[in-house]
C-alpha cells in the first residue's frame, strides 16, 4: 500500500536517485551464492502491481532451482524507497484475490534465508514483505509506516500476525492503529530492522549477511529457520524440534564439518 503523497515521509515524485530506466516488473539476478529480486518501478517508488506477483513467484522458483544459491535478497531501485507497497488500485479491485498475501506467505516460509535491503522508505504492504524476510537491514535514512486504517482497510490476518510476532503487540498496535511514521532509530528499537547502517555501508552489510548464510550448512539452516518460525508463532511441536535436532546429530554434514574443524 503506497504512502499517500501528503505524508512527508514518502516523497511524492519519482526517485531521482534511481537509474534511468522504465518501470517494469521485478528482475532477478544471480551472482554466486546470492540471488536478488529487485523491485523496478522507480517512478512509483517501487510499488508492487498485481501483474508483478506471478513474476516474483517465477523468480522464487528460479532462485530455489539455481545451483549454489544460498540466500535471497529483496531490494528496490534507487535509494529513496525500498517499496511503497501494493498498488492502491489493486486494493480497491483485486485484494480479495489474496494473491499478494499468498506471495508473502511463500516468502515467509521459503527454504532459502532471505534479506530485505531497505534503502529509504518502506510503506504499507512492503513493510509486510520486509517482515517476511529473515533479516531486515536498513540505513539511517530508512522510514516506515502502515496506512491501512487511514484507507478504511482491516489488514489481512497473516500480515497482522507477522507484525505481532516480529514486533510485539504494543508496537503493532501503535503502527496499525495510528499509522505513525517512524524513523530508523525506532525501527531498530522495536525490531523491525535487524541492523541499521549508514547508507554507504548497506551493500557491505548485505554481502556480509549473505556470506554468513553461505558458510552455514544448508540443511541445518533450513531446519532451524523453520523451527524458529514455529516457535515464534506458538505452533511448534516439541517432537518435531527434537527430531530435527537428532537428525542433525546423525547427519553426514555434521560429521564432515566437525572433522574439518578438528583437523584445522
Amino acid at each position: 500500500m503506497p504512502d499517500p503523497a501528503s505524508r512527508p515521509a514518502a516523497p511524492a515524485g519519482p526517485d531521482a536517485s534511481a537509474p534511468a530506466e522504465a518501470d517494469r516488473t521485478p528482475v532477478l539476478s544471480i551472482d554466486g551464492a546470492r540471488a536478488t529480486i529487485r523491485l523496478c518501478r522507480p517512478s512509483q517508488h517501487n510499488r508492487i502491481d498485481p501483474d508483478d506477483l506471478p513474476v516474483v513467484h517465477a523468480h522464487l522458483d528460479a532462485a530455489l532451482a539455481a545451483p549454489g544459491v544460498r540466500a535471497l535478497v529483496f531490494e528496490g531501485t534507487g535509494t529513496r524507497t525500498f517499496s511503497s507497497g501494493y498498488t492502491l488500485q489493486a486494493i480497491a479491485s483485486r485484494l480479495e484475490e489474496r494473491a499478494f498475501e499468498g506471495l508473502l506467505d511463500r516468502v515467509e516460509t521459503l527454504r532459502l534465508p532471505t534479506v530485505a535491503a531497505i534503502r529509504g522508505g518502506v510503506y504499507g504492504g512492503a513493510t509486510d514483505l520486509a517482515l517476511c524476510c529473515d533479516l531486515r537491514i536498513g540505513t539511517t535514512a530508512s522510514r516506515m509506516f502502515m496506512p491501512a486504517v487511514r484507507f478504511g482497510l482491516h489488514y489481512y490476518p497473516a500480515g497482522m500476525r507477522r507484525y505481532v510476532e516480529r514486533l510485539g503487540a504494543a508496537a503493532a498496535s501503535r503502527l496499525f492503529l495510528t499509522a505513525a511514521t517512524i524513523d530508523a532509530d525506532e525501527m531498530l528499537r522495536i525490531g523491525f530492522l535487524s541492523q541499521r547502517v549508514e547508507p554507504e555501508a548497506l551493500d557491505g552489510a548485505v554481502d556480509a549477511a549473505v556470506a554468513a548464510f553461505s558458510d552455514a550448512e544448508p540443511g541445518a539452516l533450513a531446519a532451524m529457520k523453520a523451527s524458529l518460525a514455529e516457535l515464534a508463532s506458538g505452533r511448534a511441536d516439541p517432537a518435531v524440534l527434537e527430531r530435527r535436532f537428532l537428525d542433525s546429530l546423525a547427519s553426514p554434514a555434521l560429521r564432515e564439518r566437525l572433522a574439518r574443524r578438528l583437523g584445522d
